[in-house]
């Protein structure tokens, strides 16, 4: 099978197409070429016959054309703006974000047989007047551009489903921690960096509260629940094609606390506090409390706890504590 992964040189498309290729099956087919679709791609790229790479811009519908050839078994449709570069630059974010996803569609519509798709959206879709804590039920309000071009994804991946065009599915993220790297634009980015900067001896300064809560999966978690996605079948998701991933709610707080823990009280004193109205604003209008009955009766799989998340962490990027 020919699978696509766009936003495949980010940090979680490349950890899931290595992941991919160690496994060498998708839905029980054998992975014969893997291509990454990205703006730039790691320098570390695995040395495999099956892996390929195609630079360019997802929301030109001319090179979408070219990267989902029409013999595309599967997509895994990752590429975006992220946050706070989407709220920050509204064309962008509108182009890339719903244009781009727009585009990936179209083209995965052309395919010889309708392909799987996996659509990574966010739990940015909800906003505004909240439960405390919200549940499958709970309807989508974003109050981000990000969050509402995720939300127009969502409708048009169902609704391209329900025509049967592509057999598509999207996972509502929680904040991945912790990315490894230096801090982007997104408004989540804090909560990767209050512990990976202190972890590699660097001074961080936090741009919200202590008691800014997250919900939050490990990128193992995250990867798994991806391929996961892919390899149910058609008649687990039913009309229903989006699910809100399951994970864990800290605040960073506990963050620091842990970290501690594992890695000695040094560590903490890195970080200091520098509040930021422009993140927080965006940040309080994301909820931070789910129950996800359905997720865990499909099978996806949450963290334990957030020690758990930065031990992985410390073991994945071999960093000495």
């Amino acid at each position: 099978m020919k699978i696509v992964i766009t936003g495949g040189g980010g940090f979680i498309g490349f950890k899931l197409a290595k992941a991919l290729l160690v496994r060498g099956t998708l839905a029980a087919e054998k992975i014969a070429r893997l291509t990454l679709v990205d703006q730039a791609f790691p320098a570390d790229l695995p040395k495999d016959p099956r892996l390929t790479t195609l630079a360019g811009d997802i929301s030109d519908p001319k090179f979408a054309a070219r990267a989902i050839a029409p013999d595309t078994a599967s997509v895994f449709h990752l590429a975006a703006v992220v946050s706070g570069a989407a709220e920050a630059d509204f064309d962008l974010g509108m182009r890339v974000n719903l244009q781009g996803n727009r585009n990936v569609l179209e083209q995965a519509r052309k395919c010889a047989r309708p392909p799987r798709l996996v659509f990574a959206s966010s739990v940015a879709a909800f906003g505004g007047e909240l439960p405390e804590v919200l549940d499958d039920s709970t309807t989508p309000a974003p109050q981000t551009s990000y969050g509402s071009q995720k939300v127009i994804s969502e409708y048009l991946v169902s609704d391209f489903s329900r025509k049967g065009y592509l057999d598509g599915r999207s996972l509502r993220l929680p904040t991945i921690v912790v990315r490894p790297g230096k801090p982007n634009a997104a408004a989540s980015s804090f909560a990767s960096a209050v512990i990976r900067e202190p972890l590699n001896g660097v001074a961080y300064d936090c741009p919200v509260g202590p008691e800014t809560g997250v919900w939050l999966l490990s990128p193992r978690r995250v990867v798994e629940a991806f391929m996961h996605a892919h390899d149910l079948p058609a008649s687990a998701w039913g009309s229903n094609r989006v699910v809100n991933l399951p994970g864990i709610t800290v605040t960073v707080a506990g963050m620091i606390e842990a970290m501690a823990k594992i890695a000695g009280s040094q560590a903490a004193k890195r970080v200091s506090w520098k509040p930021d109205a422009r993140i927080e604003a965006i940040v309080k209008t994301w909820p931070v409390r789910f129950a996800t009955p359905r997720a865990l009766a499909m099978g996806f799989k949450p963290d334990p706890d957030i020690d758990t998340v930065i031990r992985d962490y410390i073991a994945d990027e071999s960093i000495k504590v």
